[in-house]
């Protein structure tokens, strides 16, 4: 890293995109001493979404950056579980997650809308209101030999250039970042998935703080907590996830990539879903709001990196919500990148150093996931005995049930020992000396 010092001001990295990679970079590149600024397409955020979980990879980053359990337990819930049922309402795998299973960090089960939120008043109160410009969408970019331009369009209706060191496009799905620096990229990738998501007010089962998925591999129900029960009620923020598998030979009908619904549209496929201890359509039909998706990811890219430009969250890398590993991934990214920085300085050397780490294995995970990820356990419960058992173990003996799970924790990099004795991703007080491009 060169401790070459200037007095002109540092050129700002510019960042795609105002959700949860966006912002966390923002806090990870204050850390360090890097300008930046957030360009967001949203006028007024708010709190939207549902349930997502932030593993200890992620949480460690986040306490890292200051948002430890003092903020995060207002916003969500510590894991302890996270369990798997066959269609006949017997357990198939149960193991403790977060600090119950001997990470030095708990998993998060949250609101998505209100992790976002936070994100945003930690921005806004660290870097200061400028930093974040709200209704601004980058549509494209122009590299050049001392810096890149962001072409940018506001929600009314200005186009501006905006000069940065770095441009990071975290700019979700629909990039335009990632559309710009693969113009021939295939379509969004749906394998025939249909999600159906809500969150109902309900009692916490098991541990309280467990993520339960019922069913089998192609016609489930997940659902977990995401606060703590009511005082009074005792009822907590249950969301849910309903899901089936159809032939996907027609592509997505609809053409929304999310859209509201009526329970009754889908409710049948889970109708007689009453176990006694769930009962999966009064869960269903509780919920005050539901939306549907299809199951999308794309297909990997050989590169997340286009001079001083690079991909990072869901633009470089969507993927099946199979195991929860998306948005923490995206935390994870930002870190990575951090620390490039740190050692390379804010320069396309450092972009080129965070797509080495982490491409290469990224793209295989999204391609797990595509493949069921953890939840291919229910797969093979329905290829050996379609579903029907009375000791699993006779199915799938517990050696083979833990061994596959831990093949996934370590391709989704929380594995624990590894987790656990592995330096920080950026070492306390590490910052990128002032000039260092």
């Amino acid at each position: 890293m060169s401790d070459t010092t200037h007095d002109a001001p540092q050129a700002p990295v510019l960042i795609a995109g105002g959700g949860i990679g966006g912002l966390t970079l923002a806090l990870t590149l204050h850390q360090i001493g890097v300008p930046c600024l957030v360009f967001e397409t949203v006028a007024n955020p708010q709190p939207l979404g549902v349930g997502i979980n932030l593993q200890p990879n992620a949480v460690r980053e986040f306490y890292d950056l200051g948002l430890g359990p003092e903020v995060l337990d207002r916003i969500g819930i510590q894991a302890r579980e996270w369990a798997l049922v066959g269609r006949n309402g017997r357990d198939v795998y149960a193991e403790p997650r977060g600090l119950l299973a001997g990470y030095r960090w708990p998993q998060y089960s949250v609101h998505r809308g209100e992790l976002q939120m936070l994100l945003v008043r930690t921005v806004t109160d660290r870097l200061g209101a400028d930093a974040l410009r709200l209704g601004h969408r980058v549509v494209g970019y122009r590299n050049e030999a001392d810096g890149v331009v962001a072409l940018i369009e506001t929600r009314d209706g200005r186009r501006l250039e905006e000069r940065g060191a770095l441009l990071i496009g975290a700019d979700g799905l629909h990039s335009a970042i990632r559309a710009q620096m693969y113009p021939d990229q295939p379509p969004i990738h749906w394998g025939g998935a249909i999600m159906w998501r809500g969150t109902t007010p309900g009692v916490p089962i098991r541990s309280g703080a467990s993520f339960v998925g019922v069913g089998s591999l192609r016609h489930r129900v997940v659902f977990y907590p995401i606060s703590q029960p009511d005082p009074a009620s005792g009822l907590a923020t249950i969301n849910w996830i309903a899901e089936i598998t159809v032939d996907n030979a027609q592509g997505w009908a609809h053409g929304d990539w999310n859209r509201r619904v009526d329970v009754a549209d889908f409710i049948d496929h889970f109708e007689g879903w009453d176990f006694g201890w769930l009962d999966v359509p009064a869960m269903l039909r509780g919920a005050s709001v539901v939306y549907e998706y299809p199951m999308i990811d794309r297909d990997p890219v050989p590169t997340w990196v286009d001079g001083r430009v690079a991909l990072l969250g869901d633009a470089a890398h969507v993927m099946y919500p199979v195991g929860s590993s998306g948005a923490s991934q995206a935390v994870v990214d930002t870190r990575v990148l951090g620390a490039a920085m740190v050692e390379h300085g804010v320069t396309p050397a450092a972009l080129r150093a965070y797509d080495a780490k982490l491409c290469a294995d990224v793209s295989a995970l999204v391609l797990r996931n595509r493949g069921s990820g953890p939840f291919g356990i229910l797969g093979l419960v329905d290829e050996r005995c379609g579903g029907v058992f009375d000791d699993i173990d006779d199915v799938i003996p517990a050696a083979e049930r833990d061994a596959y799970m831990a093949r996934y924790k370590a391709a989704a990099g929380f594995a624990i020992e590894a987790l656990n004795a592995a330096p920080p991703i950026i070492a306390p007080g590490a910052r990128v000396a002032p000039g260092a491009r």
